[in-house]
Parts: C-alpha cells; sequence; structure tokens
C-alpha cells in the first residue's frame, strides 16, 4: 500500500491480517497515519505497532478499534492511535465481529465457537470512553436461532442491523422497526470481516443491497419504508458500500463487466450481449433451483452447445473464457446458496454431497432435455465445498463426462477436525461421505494451492495418487506460493479449457 507515493508499509510485507482465515477490514485511513494489518502484526505506518492476526480496523475516539484473533478465542482491542500499547475490551473463545463505536457507545457481534455467523449470531452494546474499559455488555438482537449482522449506528444516532429472524436477512433499527422488508436477503454471509451491505446517504435515505438469488440488485429505502431500485448494469455487487454524498460508492460487476469501483448513480456503461438467462428447475419434485446460463458466443436463439455446469460459483468469473471457446456455463445456486433465504442456506447441513448433486444434475438433465447441452460433453466444476460437489457429482452415474475440482475437500470429517476454527462449525454442520478413489467414474482435474490453510492440499494429492495407482485418468496441478483463493491463471484456466477440449466440441447450432 502507498501513501503520497511512499510505501507506508514495509517492503515484502501484504496487507492482510488473516482474521479467520480470511481476514476483512484490513486497512484505515487516519489523519496521521495509515493502519494496516498484516500477516506479521498490526502496522502503524512503517512501524510494528503489535504482533498478531488483526482485523476490522474502524477508527474510535481518538483510537483505533480493532478484533484481535489467537488460537484461544477473539478479543475485541483498542490502540491509541501515536500506536502505544493494546488494550483489551472484551474476550471470548468464539468469535467477535463490527466493533462500531459512536459517542459513548460501543457495538459489536458475537457468535459461537459451535456457529457459523449465518447461522447464529448476537449483537451486543456497551458503554465506552476512549482510553478505558467497556461498560457491562447488553445483548439487543441475535441467537442461537437468529443471525444479526452489520451493526451501524445511523445519523439518527439509532444503532441499525441486518437480521434473519422473518427467514431473510432485513434491515431493522433497534426500537424493532424493520426498515424495508423485502423477501431479499440484504446482507451476505460474513466469510470476511468489515462488510457493508448497507449506507446512509446525506439526504436521509439508506442504500441497501437486495440479493435476490443470483441476481443483486442495489435498492434505496426512504423514512417511509419505500423502497426504490437503483438501475445499475451490475449483477454482482460486493458487501462494502459507502456513502458519496448522496450518491453510492460499490465494486460491482456482471458477466460482460468485470469488477469496477463506481459512483451510482453517476452515468455508467451499459452491459451489451451475453447476458445470462434465468433457468429454474424442480429438484426430487420438492424444491426448486436456480442457474444462470450464458450461452456460447455467437448463438443464435436455437444453440446446442458442449456445458460446464458449475457448483454454487459467486460472481461470473471467466465465463468469457469458455464461451468464447464455444461452451456453454450454467452457473447453479445449489441448495445451501446465500440470496434465498435462512432455511435454503440451513438446508444443506447433513446433506452435503447429495441435494447439492442432485440440483447440478438436474439442471445438466434439464438443458441436456431441452436440446441446449449435447450428451456426453456436459461436464461439473466446483471451488472448495463445490470442488467437493464436483467430485461425488462424477462419483456416480449422471450425465457428466469430467469434472474439476478446484481446493476441493475431500474427506469431510477430517476437514471438521482440521479446518480453520472459524471454518470448523461450518464443516461440522455439512457432514458428508469422503471422497473415494474407487467410486470416480469420469477424467477429473484436481487444482490445489499448496499453500491452502483451509482445505487440505494433501488430501487432493493423496486422491491423485489413488487414482494413479488405479489407473484413473486425471491432473493434478499444485500452485507453489498460492492459497486456497486460487486466482484464475492462465496455468489453472488453460488446464480447465484444455480437459473440457478432450472431448470432441462441435460448432454452434
Amino acid at each position: 500500500m502507498r501513501q503520497d507515493a511512499g510505501d507506508v508499509t514495509p517492503e515484502g510485507v501484504r496487507v492482510g491480517g488473516g482474521v479467520h482465515t480470511y481476514g476483512g477490514g484490513d486497512h484505515l485511513v487516519t489523519a496521521a497515519a495509515v493502519w494496516c494489518a498484516t500477516p506479521q502484526g498490526l502496522f502503524r505506518g512503517g512501524t510494528l505497532v503489535a504482533e498478531g492476526a488483526f482485523g476490522d480496523l474502524v477508527l474510535g475516539d481518538g483510537e483505533l478499534l480493532a478484533v484481535r484473533e489467537d488460537g484461544s478465542g477473539d478479543a475485541l482491542v483498542a490502540v491509541p492511535l501515536d500506536g502505544g500499547d493494546v488494550r483489551v475490551l472484551a474476550e471470548a473463545a468464539g468469535f467477535f465481529g463490527a466493533p462500531r463505536p459512536t459517542d459513548g457507545m460501543l457495538a459489536w457481534t458475537w457468535w459461537s465457537a459451535r456457529d457459523m455467523p449465518w447461522d447464529g449470531c448476537e449483537m451486543w452494546v456497551a458503554a465506552y470512553e476512549p482510553g478505558g474499559q467497556i461498560g457491562d455488555p447488553m445483548r439487543v438482537a441475535g441467537g442461537p436461532d437468529e443471525s444479526a449482522l452489520e451493526p451501524r449506528w445511523g445519523p439518527d444516532g439509532m444503532l441499525y442491523f441486518m437480521s434473519d429472524r422473518t427467514g431473510w436477512w432485513n434491515l431493522y433499527r433497534h426500537d424493532g422497526t424493520a426498515i424495508a422488508p423485502l423477501e431479499a436477503d440484504c446482507a451476505a454471509p460474513p466469510w470476511e470481516l468489515g462488510q457493508s451491505s448497507y449506507c446512509f446517504l446525506d439526504d436521509g435515505r439508506i442504500a441497501m443491497i437486495a440479493r435476490e438469488g443470483p441476481a443483486h440488485r442495489l435498492v434505496i429505502a426512504d423514512g417511509s419504508g419505500a423502497v426504490s431500485p437503483v438501475p445499475v448494469p451490475y449483477t454482482s455487487i460486493k458487501p462494502c458500500l459507502t456513502a458519496w454524498g448522496s450518491s453510492v460508492a460499490l465494486i460491482g460487476s456482471s458477466p460482460t463487466l468485470a469488477q469496477q469501483v463506481a459512483i451510482v448513480p453517476s452515468p455508467s456503461p451499459s452491459p451489451s450481449g451475453g447476458l445470462p438467462e434465468r433457468l429454474d428447475v424442480s429438484v426430487d419434485g420438492d424444491r426448486q433451483v436456480v442457474a444462470l446460463v450464458y450461452p456460447p458466443a455467437g448463438a443464435t436463439s436455437e444453440w446446442s452447445a458442449p456445458l460446464i455446469v458449475r457448483a454454487h460459483p459467486g460472481p461470473a468469473a471467466s465465463v468469457e473464457l469458455f464461451t468464447s471457446h464455444g461452451f456453454a456455463v450454467a452457473d447453479v445456486d445449489s441448495t445451501g446458496s446465500a440470496g434465498y433465504g435462512r432455511a435454503f442456506r440451513q438446508a444443506l447441513y447433513g446433506r452435503w454431497g447429495v441435494l447439492d448433486v442432485a440440483d447440478c444434475r438436474a439442471v445438466a438433465e434439464h438443458l441436456i432435455a431441452a436440446g441446449r447441452a449435447v450428451p456426453g460433453q456436459v461436464f461439473v466444476r466446483g471451488a472448495g465445498t463445490g470442488g467437493y460437489t464436483a467430485l461425488q457429482a462424477v462419483s456416480s452415474d449422471g450425465p457428466f463426462a469430467a469434472a474439476t475440482a478446484v481446493s476441493p475437500v475431500v474427506d469431510p470429517e477430517r476437514w471438521a477436525s482440521t479446518a480453520p476454527r472459524f471454518h470448523r462449525p461450518y464443516a461440522v454442520r455439512l457432514g458428508g461421505a469422503p471422497v473415494t478413489a474407487a467410486a470416480i467414474r469420469t477424467p477429473v482435474l484436481l487444482i490445489h494451492g499448496a499453500d491452502d490453510p483451509v482445505t487440505s492440499p494433501a488430501g487432493t494429492a493423496a486422491l491423485a495418487d489413488d487414482l494413479r495407482s488405479r489407473g484413473a485418468p486425471h491432473e493434478l496441478l499444485l500452485l507453489a506460493g498460492t492459497g486456497h483463493d486460487v486466482p484464475a491463471s492462465d496455468e489453472a484456466l488453460e488446464a480447465e479449457l484444455r480437459l473440457y477440449q478432450s472431448f470432441e466440441v462441435p460448432g454452434i447450432a
């Protein structure tokens, strides 16, 4: 990071503290210095202030507030802006997040070591004075059956937060008022600290992200509870909104627009062509699954093409590479995905490798039956937990001719005991049976970062060894210096494209 063309952090120091594995809120700019959370510790400018894992840095009254993690748990801490000693405000064996101060008060979130924050998360407040300790904490929202997230003090002095108490993450005020009830998730699962799914505009309105399945909308709520959509050319908006006067600064992307910083409602480019088709498919007669289907580039309205089914992929990354080579891509929001309410998020618990696989298979079979996908040239791909889905999808008979698994979980039971502290409750609740080489029935491409702290590259390598001993077709790509989030590198994408192109690719109909 640089400020005024000078280095703020020492050479070789990377910004990103790694709290709860993924970090978040890793830097803060004050009038006197830039603060950065790094793997080495907390820096003020180029000076190391304290060792340890810090994140969610915010400015208090004359001091910095943050979350600090160690092997025994989390702490809410304060550090004088001159870089003095770290002061512990609260500590627990569970997890803290979102310290948010106002005059004389501090709000934060907490969830237990047995939970994920999207299952059960509490919001607390206490009296707060700089340089001292906090008063007696009081829980104001959340619990084992409610996820209360993103506390923020409004310009009216009231505390606002997101809660899924109705089944959908909606915005509330501390007095119990629902600001804008919607059948949409207006928050995202907090894999990272420092998320901001809403912000207060200087004209008194509130901007929010409304996640309706795979589509993200920017909406504005006024004081009456009325909600108005704001036209934006994005289908994916990161939960990091910031007010810019009466406008909103955001990071958005779409199938035709790379991720970009934008000010809304300033003029924005309009997307042209290549937009996905929404597909709703009935699965096992008792539930619906949504997929976004991207036709191959240049396709007519009656296209038919090889198909790549991607399990719970997130934003539409790398779609253009595959569609430009004649493939269609179906991004499946399989069971357990966000954007469909609390019940859908939790429906995968205990059924991992079953419901998600059935969802992907149902989308593939629907597109085959509709004449869109070419039988024998349908592939499945997933990353992380989706990598496990992809491997299980080719461990029984079905429509898939090959699979790509990126950073996959191979043995869920082992993962439940070895996953980072933050992930462990999720791993335990997901359950799942191990992937075995003997069950895999198609060629597979295994891609894993050699430095992955979340899922084991050793487990992936062991699976590759077992496949090799059985003479099963596979390729293992271990990426040196890469962690859990494998970048869309040329090496990885070329290997994936090579796998799919090893099957005959017909022309576009």
